[in-house]
């Protein structure tokens, strides 16, 4: 079972690409893609996201997706472009017919680290160790990776409740 983590960002879009054979996770891409600064038009930002995730799915054809799920920005502003983010990832996904999944911050951090309230670093050392990478990941790499993994986890489980 191959699964793509996506951390949406309408300056930078995280990926992870994690294949499940068993109970074994292998890391098979992950990265970034820079959509542009916020000086860049905003539909010129969410096509360079849409592009990046459609050739990432059309390389690796995941199976499921998994996507951080909306959390409550300070700012109004900030949260309605993460809204788009969000939606021309799950349109790439549906598009590509890939079966979404969300999943709360705090619970992608709880089944990594067993705290719901982990630092970022935290969940990246989980990230690093699980996956068995040395170099350092980019942040929005790293939460990408991390949302992978949470569904990897849990998809076994959530197979035996239906």
């Amino acid at each position: 079972m191959i699964v793509i983590g996506i951390d949406p960002g309408t300056r930078f879009t995280g990926y992870g690409v994690v294949e499940k054979n068993g109970n074994k996770l292998t890391r098979l891409d992950s990265g970034r893609i820079k959509a542009g600064t916020s000086k860049d038009p905003l539909p010129e930002r969410l096509e360079r996201i849409y592009d990046g995730l459609h050739n990432v799915l059309a390389q690796y054809q995941p199976d499921h997706g998994s996507l951080e799920g909306i959390f409550h920005a300070r700012n109004a502003m900030s949260s309605l472009k993460l809204g788009h983010a969000r939606g021309v990832s799950m349109l790439a996904l549906k598009l590509h017919e890939v079966e979404l999944h969300e999943y709360p911050p705090a619970s992608i951090k709880q089944a990594l680290t067993g705290n719901g309230r982990a630092s970022k670093d935290s969940v990246e050392q989980m990230v690093k160790l699980l996956l068995g990478i040395r170099e350092t990941l980019l942040e929005d790499e790293s939460d990408a990776l991390a949302a992978a993994i949470c569904h990897c986890n849990s998809i076994d489980f959530k197979q035996r409740l239906s």
